[in-house]
């Protein structure tokens, strides 16, 4: 038996962004559908540190059956050392014998993978022709939210705002965007926006939001970090990617409901229920729409297993005996 081996580099080559969405999407629709499987995330933290280990399992038994775990070490300090929070890998394993057979840079699935789930969202919940795009955060996942949002967007007009003013001008730099000085100037008239900062408190406000946008809350995935005000989730028609998830950890609706009293019917759908017709999604062009990206194992399953298949049929990555 052999292993393959794929580094940060061959994921990359592997996995474009038009090929992640659809394996979101078919990932989604197999979920709604029962086919996969996935209890909720398990998170350590050890005492002393802010930082934490994730362990996300996940099970298909449709078809050719495979197991995958994705071990993740989330590192706050990492952003200011030029590397991307999210460390760790992908394992997949055959379902039937347990053979394990690839091992998968996490980082660039993580990374990928969540924008493209972010793509699809927009492609579900925006209203037609949106055009402009607020990009809230410059790091790895607003890099990427850059080539989401150009994927399912007809040549969008994409605005980026950091914390840290020379981060978004490098962004916008490198991506042909525009650099806003403040978020109001970032979210002014915007259809889309897109949270992926590292902020525990909200960096986006209702009052910045025109009528009808629709926000990808993207940075927030533990149940005491947000990036939404509460009221703006409050007024939010609110879609998720697991209701489990958001119910356990998502600080943005959590603390929301702590503070406006709103409950779980407050969800509207998980983003499968509208790929498979069972919830409309957005019903009005002034509907102001939240998805709560929290990212779920099925979607590093989905990855893994589509940059599995291509690296063997090109040849790409390492076999080792194992």
């Amino acid at each position: 038996m052999t292993l393959l081996v794929l580094s940060d580099a061959d994921v990359r080559s592997l996995l474009d962004m038009p090929s992640c969405i659809d394996a979101m999407e078919t990932a989604l629709r197999a979920l709604q559908r029962g086919e996969l499987s996935m209890p909720l995330r398990f998170v350590f933290r050890p005492a002393g540190t802010s930082d934490l280990m994730g362990f996300m399992p996940a099970y298909r038994s449709d078809g050719s059956p495979v197991f995958a775990l994705k071990e993740i070490a989330i590192v706050h300090g990492n952003s200011a050392r030029g590397l991307d929070p999210h460390q760790g890998a992908v394992i997949l394993h055959d379902g039937e014998t347990g053979e394990l057979r690839a091992l998968l840079n996490a980082s660039a699935v993580t990374e990928i993978r969540t924008a493209a789930v972010s793509a699809l969202a927009t492609r579900l919940l925006a209203r037609p022709g949106s055009k402009v795009v607020a990009i809230l955060g410059a790091g790895v996942q607003g890099r990427s939210h850059v080539e989401a949002m150009r994927a399912v967007l007809h040549e969008p007009e994409i605005r980026v705002w950091s914390r840290t003013r020379e981060r978004a001008e490098a962004l916008a730099r490198a991506a042909g965007a525009t650099a806003a000085a403040t978020a109001k100037e970032a979210c002014a008239g915007a259809d889309v926006v897109c949270t992926c900062t590292s902020a525990r408190e909200p960096v986006l406000e209702l009052s910045l939001l025109a009528p009808g946008a629709h926000v990808n809350a993207v940075g927030a995935s533990l149940p005491t970090a947000r990036e939404l005000a509460s009221d703006l989730v409050a007024a939010a028609s609110l879609f998720v990617d697991r209701r489990e998830s958001a119910l356990n950890e998502a600080g943005d609706f959590l603390l929301a409901v702590d503070e406006t009293g709103i409950g779980p019917e407050h969800i509207r759908a998980e983003l499968g229920e509208l790929l498979e017709g069972v919830h409309p999604g957005r019903t009005d062009d002034d509907e102001l729409t939240v998805f709560e990206s929290l990212g779920i194992a099925v979607e590093d399953l989905a990855a893994a297993e589509l940059c599995a298949t291509r690296a063997r049929e090109r040849g790409l990555g390492v076999e080792v005996p194992f």
